[in-house]
């Protein structure tokens, strides 16, 4: 047994596929396939069932699995401890981010990381939050940003700051004649949302069950950028993150930026990483970094609010 075929077992029993989970590894399927039949052989056991189109842990492989990650894990915080040991600011640092936050956060971050720690490699994986987690309990990511509230009792999350939605509606739309409405003025909409997975989702939910708005049930968007077509289009409204609606995000017509004039809804972020782990006193001042963000980037009255001005994402 080798720590080699301990990290394909743990990757086939988080993709449940062997193509992906060789993919995942830089391997091909056949070598993949071939070293989980031999960790089999040695083991003595029958660790996946295999069929045509799926692919399920037996009793044993599950338990496996969860012995063969923390193994892993313990092997890359050993290697961070090495990385880390001559000058934790002049290393890598892998930096997961989730999708609807990513790309618009990290033009205004990357610039503070960059002139705060200038030999830092920074490795940035965008995933959604599900995925940012496992990878952050298995070892393979050194810190992530998401959303609060967690519930991870082996992780420390370090807030970074309090991000606002604005509404986002056609300039079609009978509610195009405001600026500002108060969040009670939802509860006659139906708002257009995000797939399943994506923890926008359910922050945008939240929303929904405090105003008392309804879900477009027919319509579920797989990015923001398809809400802005939605929106821009007049099918229905959306929520969006204040941040999704500044520079350098592009320009986008047919579209109004309503703020919130009394209850805001907001979503908390913050930076997050295994209470373990030996970078715990650099990702305090990497994140110290990331909160400086430029004043009024998180200010919806700074958004423009209309037509070719109004800039979502």
């Amino acid at each position: 047994m080798n720590l080699r075929d301990l990290r394909y077992f743990v990757a086939l029993a988080e993709h449940r596929h062997f193509g992906r989970a060789a993919a995942s590894c830089f391997v091909s399927q056949p070598t993949l396939s071939t070293q989980i039949r031999k960790l089999e052989e040695e083991l003595g056991v029958a660790l996946v069932e295999r069929a045509p189109r799926k692919v399920m842990l037996t009793p044993t492989g599950q338990q496996i699995a969860e012995r063969a990650r923390r193994i892993v894990a313990d092997v890359e915080q050993m290697k961070e401890v090495a990385r880390r040991s001559a000058d934790p600011e002049a290393g890598s640092i892998r930096l997961g981010v989730f999708p609807t936050l990513g790309p618009y956060l990290l033009p205004h971050a990357v610039p503070l990381v960059r002139a705060r720690f200038p030999e830092l490699e920074l490795l940035l994986i965008e995933e959604k939050s599900d995925v940012l987690l496992s990878r952050l309990h298995d070892g393979r990511l050194d810190a992530a940003i998401l959303a609060l509230p967690l519930d991870e009792d082996q992780l420390h999350a370090e807030f970074l700051f309090e991000e606002p939605f604005v509404l986002a509606v056609s300039d079609r739309h009978p509610l195009a004649a405001q600026d500002r409405l108060d969040l009670t003025a939802l509860s006659r909409q139906k708002l257009l949302l995000l797939e399943d997975g994506h923890c926008m989702r359910e922050q945008a939910l939240d929303v929904c069950r405090l105003s008392g708005a309804a879900e477009h049930a027919e319509f579920r968007a797989t990015s923001l950028e398809t809400l802005r077509q939605m929106v821009a289009a007049n099918v229905g409204v959306t929520l969006l993150p204040v941040l999704a609606t500044k520079p350098p995000v592009a320009p986008s017509p047919h579209l109004h930026l309503l703020d919130f004039s009394d209850t805001r809804p907001t979503r908390r972020i913050a930076m997050v990483w295994r209470r373990s782990s030996a970078m715990h006193g650099f990702l305090l001042r990497l994140a110290e970094a990331l909160r400086a963000l430029p004043a009024g980037l998180l200010d919806p009255a700074a958004t423009p609010r209309t037509g070719n001005d109004a800039r979502v994402s």
